[in-house]
């Protein structure tokens, strides 16, 4: 059976793949699905750096604006979606491309992983809970250590709902998560796909996740942030720990001045970034298209376009002029 073709975008954030994805969908007859963890939500635009109704230039976009703030997004859920609207666009004859800067969501998608190992057991989730509550976060980090020491590396003891996830696997399976996700990851992709993943040296990079964040204060995060608290978003909802809203309602919660917030995002937008670039080099067969090897953006589409059409064999809908 001839397999359907997929394009992804990734790279770390702020490194502008957006532009360059709006280009990429025109010249391939192209609609995008969003794999970002908070471009989902609404209301969550300046924090998210949320593509806007004219950067997207007639191109339809999905997975933006999907939920309310007060629901949870997670890569299973993503998974549903995001195939779900590539069944959409098959259907319309169009294709798929995945953009966005998260590594889980896209594999999940690319190799078609099975999640359904870990349902979870509700009593233990409420037991996790409870000793997440009573002792800490990094107490329960200990744990997943103790079991599954890669996927402790891998999760931030911060992220208390990845942990549990992680432990309520292996209680299920006696496995570590962490090998099962290994074993899905060596699957052969049912999709005929084009893994690019934009990148720049790192001094530029981070000089651009400063001036990022410098232009989202002057923006207004300070007031999306307020009207989300007012909202009744909190520090516990997966959307408000987010990078930009985490550390604006620490502030306005009074536990850290407003230069200490601004601080804290910077320097941890940064050591995200290298997360990304760390997590893109373990994947199988990406392209790297390092921005300072390319005279600009038409060079580097057209490079993506040549192996698109002449490696992958996928029919463009017209070529550069």
């Amino acid at each position: 059976m001839t397999k359907k073709p997929l394009l992804i975008l990734t790279g770390p954030t702020a490194v502008g793949k957006t532009a360059l994805s709006i280009a990429l969908a025109k010249a391939v007859g192209g609609e995008i699905i969003s794999a970002d963890s908070m471009q989902v939500y609404r209301g969550m635009d300046i924090g998210s750096a949320k593509i806007t109704r004219e950067e997207m230039a007639g191109v339809p976009h999905y997975l933006i604006d999907e939920l309310e703030p007060q629901e949870e997004f997670h890569v299973v859920r993503f998974q549903e979606l995001a195939k779900k609207y590539m069944a959409q666009i098959y259907e319309k004859g169009k294709i798929p491309i995945l953009v966005g800067g998260t590594g889980f969501y896209i594999q999940a998608v690319l190799y078609d992983i099975d999640f359904t190992q870990n349902d979870g057991d509700s009593s233990y989730r409420r037991e996790l809970e409870q000793l997440a509550k009573e002792k800490g976060c990094t107490y329960l980090h200990d744990m997943l250590a103790a079991v599954d020491p890669k996927s402790a590396q891998e999760i931030h003891a911060n992220n208390v709902k990845r942990v549990i996830r992680a432990l309520e696997f292996y209680h299920e399976s006696g496995t570590p998560i962490s090998a099962h996700n290994e074993c899905q990851r060596q699957k052969e992709s049912p999709y005929n796909a084009a893994y690019f993943v934009l990148n720049e040296n790192r001094q530029t990079l981070y000089e651009r996740i400063d001036r990022r964040v410098d232009e989202m204060l002057k923006n207004g995060l300070l007031d999306e942030v307020r009207h989300l608290k007012a909202q009744g978003c909190t520090a516990g909802m997966v959307s408000m720990q987010g990078l930009g809203y985490k550390e604006i309602l620490d502030y306005l919660d009074g536990n850290c001045t407003l230069e200490e917030a601004v601080y804290r995002l910077k320097r941890d937008t940064r050591h995200f970034a290298k997360r990304q670039i760390t997590w893109f080099k373990r994947e199988r067969e990406v392209i790297w298209l390092q921005k300072e090897e390319f005279g600009g953006s038409g060079e580097i589409l057209a490079y993506m376009l040549d192996i698109i059409e002449h490696q992958r064999g996928i029919s463009i809908c017209h070529k550069l002029q």
